[in-house]
């Protein structure tokens, strides 16, 4: 397939060439989406996440004929020969408006977003609204009015259908073409104000007085605080901060009517996760997002583990909103895979950690009820976690902990004691019970728990439909996924 050198400056290029590309000394195939007239290129990649679509030389691309390109692919696709598919006359307008969407946000918008003291790679396609002068300069590239840019891949336009998507419009197709400082965005990490110029963004920060977000706070432990943020009533901070989120999450659509947000901040905002206020599917987080410069420290975990800390409160077994992407899935497993080994851990121990000897007077000591404190994991030790500057001591609470054994779980605790040759004795805890049962007591959905089980390999071994899970089961799965303390504190949650 040969490279077009025709298209115009920042034109959308509909024929799906694909190259080669060698990327960190592999070669990858990579579809072009969009050309530009100083000699790059933006593409995707195949196989791999859109956020890690880029800008590349043009130089740097090699052809690749039909029969290599079947080879690489594990999937067939279209010879170059075959037709380019058109859409359906006869489309419905929920189809035109997903094959609308897909083409306006096909690529990102900013290239890099100024936020603080940070200046962040963007990840995804997010509809910022355009100032008056970039709407005049559009409308200049153009030819008219930049409302009327068209958009290749849909031939029909309705006045309907371009109401629904004017605000990406606005946002996405005419930024296609800007490179260097024109690309990047600017937003106030105090309000997140957004501004299209960094005079303005720098006139802006002298005067912005908030010092955290609206609302109530809801959590603060040493150096972390919490706040909910009702979308009704603090509903411009909400949408600004829903526009800077959509930078980073693709899979969720993005709503102006927001209920509630939850964000951590105190001199700087981490993240932020938002719920609904009425879930009907008790989803207890619709999308989380912890910014690229502080993610790996935790703070996601954080969150996540108050979102089902709220759900206990309420009495409710939570899960987060469908569909996850690869990043969030693959933080819920951890959760979930942490959940249940300390869960384990505690049902099977015999002795709790700061009891290691047991002294009776006549016979053995009762063993079946004695749990360990649901505050402690077994070999944990009492140390600062990495990068969580002020950080207060764990406080040693039972009645709060979301992994506490209720009556019922105890009870089913059997403490089996074998005498040794030598006079001695060995006891082991042996415990009956079903999925839904341990899946109610870690406040999991069964669905979910089920999957992190057959995710860490603690369903592999099952005689006549029973899974037998030991103690030496459950440590090497804590060894392998690194199954930490949690970062939670419920005595420190404010929730009443």
């Amino acid at each position: 397939m040969s490279e077009s050198t025709s298209a115009p400056a920042g034109s959308w290029n509909a024929s799906n060439e694909v190259h080669i590309v060698t990327k960190n000394g592999a070669e990858q195939l990579a579809h072009i989406l969009q050309r530009r007239s100083d000699g790059q290129v933006y593409v995707h990649y195949d196989g791999l996440d859109k956020r890690l679509d880029e800008w590349i030389p043009a130089a740097s691309l090699k052809s690749v004929d039909a029969s290599a390109r079947k080879r690489k692919r594990d999937t067939p696709s279209p010879t170059p020969t075959e037709p380019e598919s058109q859409p359906d006359p006869l489309m419905t307008e929920e189809e035109f408006d997903i094959k609308h969407h897909k083409q306006i946000t096909a690529k990102r918008n900013f290239d890099k977003v100024n936020f603080g003291q940070w200046r962040i790679k963007t990840w995804y396609f997010s509809p910022y609204p355009l100032t008056d002068s970039e709407l005049e300069d559009s409308a200049g590239l153009s030819g008219g009015s930049a409302s009327t840019s068209k958009i290749p891949g849909v031939n029909r336009a309705t006045v309907r259908s371009h109401g629904r998507t004017s605000d990406l419009l606005a946002g996405g197709l005419t930024r296609s073409h800007l490179s260097g400082e024109k690309s990047i965005l600017w937003v106030c990490d105090r309000c997140f104000k957004y501004m299209a110029e960094g005079a303005a963004w720098e006139m802006h920060i002298k005067h912005c007085d908030r010092r955290h977000p609206p609302g109530r706070k809801v959590y603060q432990r040493g150096a972390h605080i919490i706040w909910e943020v009702d979308g009704a009533k603090d509903k411009l901070y909400c949408q600004n901060l829903s526009l800077f989120g959509k930078l980073f999450i693709d899979v969720k659509t993005l709503f102006f009517d927001c209920d509630n947000y939850a964000d951590s901040q105190r001199d700087h905002v981490l993240g932020f996760f938002s719920k609904e206020k009425i879930s009907y599917d008790d989803y207890n987080l619709a999308c989380i997002i912890v910014l690229p410069p502080y993610q790996r420290k935790g703070y996601g975990m954080l969150m996540i583990e108050f979102s089902y800390e709220v759900s206990r409160r309420a009495g409710k077994i939570g899960t987060p909103e469908r569909p996850l992407s690869d990043l969030g899935l693959r933080s819920y497993l951890t959760y979930w895979v942490a959940t249940l080994i300390r869960f384990f851990r505690r049902l099977l121990a015999v002795l709790p950690p700061d009891r290691p000897t047991i002294t009776s007077s006549g016979g053995l000591p009762e063993l079946t009820g004695m749990l360990p404190p649901p505050s402690e994991d077994l070999n944990s030790r009492k140390k600062r976690a990495k990068g969580w500057d002020g950080e207060t001591p764990d406080s040693n609470t039972t009645s709060t902990s979301p992994n506490g054994l209720d009556d019922s779980i105890a009870a089913m605790r059997t403490v089996v004691t074998r005498s040794n040759p030598d006079g001695s004795a060995t006891s082991h805890i042996l415990v009956r019970c079903t999925l839904a049962e341990i899946a109610s007591v870690t406040n999991l959905r069964i669905e979910d728990a089920a999957f992190a089980l057959n995710e860490c390999g603690l369903l592999g071994s099952t005689v006549e439909g029973v899974v037998g899970i030991t103690r030496e089961m459950v440590e090497a799965v804590a060894k392998e996924r690194n199954v930490k303390r949690m970062c939670l504190d419920p005595a420190h949650v404010m929730l009443t």
